[in-house]
């Protein structure tokens, strides 16, 4: 597999945490899969602008990696060089904070970034 096939893996994932970041902006019942499952149930409104704000901070992410491995923006190469050790990063405490966890649901979280992370790597690397 080459750097293409690693970010287009990493955009399926990161694509699905977006859309349950957006199912909870919209007052979909799963609070208890995020935030340490801290605020069970719907999310309060200050909540969902931080599952949007969340979604814009994913949506950069997942471009960087896109970037990074060529298929997206070339003009923006040089700086997603640097960028994507931040994601790395990013993804790496991700992957520690779900597994921790105490909601016991957000567990499932952790394989996803830990997938995030391994391919955010494998793009990095080339």
């Amino acid at each position: 597999m080459t750097e293409i096939h690693f970010a287009i893996i990493n955009a399926v994932f990161t694509g699905i945490v977006i859309l349950f970041q957006a199912c909870l902006a919209l007052g979909l019942p799963w609070g208890a899969a995020s935030m340490g499952g801290k605020y069970p149930g719907v999310y309060p409104p200050k909540m969902r602008v931080v599952a949007l704000v969340n979604m814009i901070i994913l949506c950069f992410l997942m471009m960087i990696v896109l970037v990074n491995a060529g298929l997206i923006l070339p003009q923006f190469l040089s700086f997603s060089e640097i960028a994507i050790w931040f994601v790395v990063a990013f993804y790496g405490i991700g992957t520690v904070l779900n597994t921790i966890t105490p909601s016991k649901i957000e567990r499932i979280w952790a394989p996803v970034v830990a997938i995030q992370l391994v391919t955010t790597i494998l793009v990095a690397i080339r």
